[in-house]
């Protein structure tokens, strides 16, 4: 029973991102995950995210692309993050106590999927956000590694990390992202 707890902990340890609280929810008792682009982000931010999107590999692009051509653009544990659904080590990332202003682009796809006016500080090591650009994410069922989470992949199919029901408000969700599928580009 010992080595089956240890073995649980170990696991749910190098999962990454594991839900810090779930009793936080807005006051309606519900979380409500607003569309950022529609949202309060600037007129500048607004010009980078267009800027951005010309850029852009499109998910009908990525989908036929092999692994040799991700490794043109992709370092090994980028692509092994993106495509392979892994997660790095928490307080690794360059991006946990980045609070520039800017955005953050997938690092494949350079798809913009959160805004620097979304990101806080978690505490738990990896870039965490209250709210997406949600029309450049999709939500999925992740049921790995005995535990129920919802994994965050971009509309390019790049997984980006979880999001949990434990973040402030107003959307009371923590996406809790690897620095490694990420990229940011700075406000100027």
């Amino acid at each position: 029973m010992k080595k089956f707890l240890f073995l649980l902990v170990i696991l749910i340890f190098v999962s990454g991102c594991v839900e810090v609280d779930m009793s936080k929810k807005n006051d309606s008792g519900k979380v409500n995950v607003s569309n950022t682009i529609n949202g309060n982000i600037t007129m500048t931010e607004n010009e980078l995210i267009k800027k951005l999107e010309s850029e852009e590999i499109t998910p009908e692009e990525a989908s036929k692309m092999s692994k040799d051509d991700w490794m043109k653009i992709l370092t090994e544990e980028e692509y092994k993050i993106l495509w392979k659904k892994g997660t790095e080590r928490a307080f690794s990332g360059e991006y946990d106590k980045n609070f520039k202003k800017g955005v953050y682009v997938t690092k494949g796809c350079r798809i913009p999927v959160f805004t620097s006016d979304t990101k806080f500080d978690s505490g738990t090591g990896w870039p965490s956000f209250y709210d997406a650009i949600i029309e450049n994410v999709i939500l999925k069922e992740d049921n790995t590694l005995f535990t129920k989470r919802t994994e965050v992949l971009s509309i390019c199919g790049e997984h980006l990390g979880h999001v949990f029901d434990d973040g402030p408000k107003p959307s009371g969700k923590r996406f809790c992202m690897n620095s490694l599928a990420l990229d940011f580009v700075e406000e100027k």
